[in-house]
């Protein structure tokens, strides 16, 4: 009795293994399958990119100035006690009546030709806006937007100065000439 039970659960796992392992005759619709697999289309893959070789830089200027401090020292100015920028005697007289050609930036003004004088020396020049008409100016005359007046006249250029902002509550002038093409 004792080897028959010791045999049962032996017999009993054989069996289950044996039953696993049928072997099937018709093996068509596998068949079938594999075929219908192997007959569409595969997307390429694309190859991994070219890397280039590391090339190593051993920087050099570590010697020179560097270049995110200045070149000259920067003072900060408080704008409280620069008194000097704003009192600095030079201002624009805004109660003068404006000149036609103070209408128009320089940009927009063409110096078109000169007449020379002969009796005093003076020499006037001539100058084109952008709406088409010609000015005849002489020196001491004004022009641009910017409080310009002409200081000089020469055969190809007029020669003046501006009156602009300084940025600091004053005023500062800026030579400025007008060239013929």
């Amino acid at each position: 009795m004792m080897t028959l039970n010791r045999l049962f659960p032996v017999a009993l796992l054989a069996s289950l293994f044996l039953g696993g392992c049928v072997w099937i005759d018709d093996t068509n619709d596998l068949r079938n399958f594999v075929a219908k697999e192997k007959q569409k289309k595969t997307a390429s893959i694309k190859p991994l990119p070219e890397f280039k070789p590391y090339h190593s830089f051993v920087y050099e200027g570590a010697s020179m100035r560097s270049p995110f401090k200045p070149l000259v020292a920067i003072v900060v100015l408080d704008p409280e006690d620069d008194t000097n920028a704003a009192n600095n005697g030079i201002k624009p007289d805004q109660d003068r009546a404006k000149d036609y050609l103070e209408t128009f930036s320089l940009d927009n003004l063409k110096m078109v030709g000169s007449i020379n004088m002969s009796a005093d020396g003076s020499r006037w020049a001539l100058i084109k806006d952008n709406a088409g008409e010609v000015h005849r100016v002489s020196s001491g005359d004004y022009m641009g937007t910017d409080y310009g007046e002409i200081t000089t006249i020469n055969s190809d250029s007029v020669e003046l100065v501006e009156i602009v902002s300084n940025g600091r509550g004053g005023w500062m002038k800026r030579p400025r000439s007008v060239v013929m093409d």
